[in-house]
């Protein structure tokens, strides 16, 4: 028997093939499915404080893995870190990209690059992915934390948007964390006050949320440094 589709069905999956095709209502379909993959991590957050950011993320560990072989948060320059959500391979190759392209600008204008510029390049990178047939977007959003005359967080998604916030998380927590986060975050919080508030906000976002799943590192007075599992247990 021959199953005979919907015309909604079959009007969508004209426009869900292509990348560059617009459907009518102005939507990109691959992009659409590609916030998916974000959508349905593991989550993770970052948030800002008095000269610092805090990041932690939430990931999957499986009994026989290397934990160091499963990075949600990776150093970037000294000065920022990036936490992603989505396709880990996409990833890879963005955060390949991003340490490239800080140490091309140290080389060429003997200074660090600036967590708004490299932002800036890997979100067009990401859009440019949403422009030519035969490829796909990449499947993963990044929080951007980094410290050069002041604290920042930034925020690229599947599309090539780039949004800074003072707090934000994403991933499958990321509603129940964005909603404690806007109550609770407070201007000219120190390091303590944003981990404590960062942990809380992982462990009501990620019902079963342990120190051994969770990542954590912060960028302070343009310093990266990465946070021990025993001193995420303090927290937990």
């Amino acid at each position: 028997m021959v199953e005979i589709q919907s015309p909604d069905v079959l009007n969508k999956m004209a426009y869900d093939r292509a990348i560059v095709v617009f459907s009518p209502e102005g939507r990109l379909y691959q992009v659409e499915y590609a916030q998916k993959a974000v959508e349905n991590a593991p989550t993770a957050l970052g948030i800002t404080f008095k000269k610092g950011v805090v990041l932690l993320a939430t990931k999957t560990v499986a009994k026989l893995l290397l934990p160091e072989s499963s990075e949600k948060i990776s150093k970037i320059d000294k000065h920022i870190a990036m936490a992603f959500c989505g396709m880990a391979a996409d990833a890879r190759v963005l955060i390949d990209y991003a340490r490239i392209r800080a140490q091309i600008n140290r080389i060429t204008y003997n200074e660090p690059i600036t967590t708004s510029m490299l932002t800036k390049l890997v979100a067009n990178r990401k859009q440019q992915f949403t422009q030519v047939g035969g490829i796909r977007p990449f499947g993963v959003s990044f929080l951007v934390g980094g410290v050069d005359e002041e604290e920042h967080l930034f925020e690229t998604d599947p599309a090539g948007t780039m949004r800074e916030w003072r707090a934000c998380a994403i991933g499958r927590g990321a509603k129940t964390a964005n909603e404690i986060l806007e109550r609770e975050w407070r201007a000219n919080m120190n390091r303590e006050s944003a981990l404590n508030l960062g942990v809380k906000v992982l462990k009501a976002a990620e019902k079963k949320a342990v120190s051994k799943n969770v990542e954590g590192a912060v960028v302070e007075e343009g310093e990266f440094e990465r946070i021990s599992q025993e001193v995420l247990k303090k927290y937990f």
